[in-house]
């Protein structure tokens, strides 16, 4: 199993615990509050989609991941996605090493 694999383990993982939220408003709704920890945000997500999570992430100093395909974060989180957060800074340390 490569590290893109267990990084993609580790987002669903994080779902089942409950350190996640997915869906653009709640994501925007997490970064705004800073409850987000890090942004996952699909490498092919339209290019709105891409430049509101981006500049948003940046403005709020919140580290965006763009090392997946929408395919692989829909499957990751077993509904359709394309972008999601990661609540916790453990699990966004672990991903981190991971890429």
């Amino acid at each position: 199993m490569n590290n893109k694999q267990r990084a993609l383990n580790l987002i669903g993982l994080s779902q089942r615990a409950g350190q996640l939220i997915s869906g653009e408003a709640l994501v925007l709704q997490a970064v705004r509050s800073k409850k987000a920890k890090a942004v996952c945000l699909a490498s092919n997500a339209s290019e709105n989609t891409r430049k509101q999570f981006l500049n948003k992430c940046e403005h709020y100093d919140i580290p965006v991941v763009t090392e997946f395909s929408r395919e692989e974060l829909s499957h990751a989180l077993g509904k359709d996605r394309t972008v999601c957060a990661l609540l916790d800074k453990g699990f966004v340390h672990s991903l981190q090493k991971l890429l």
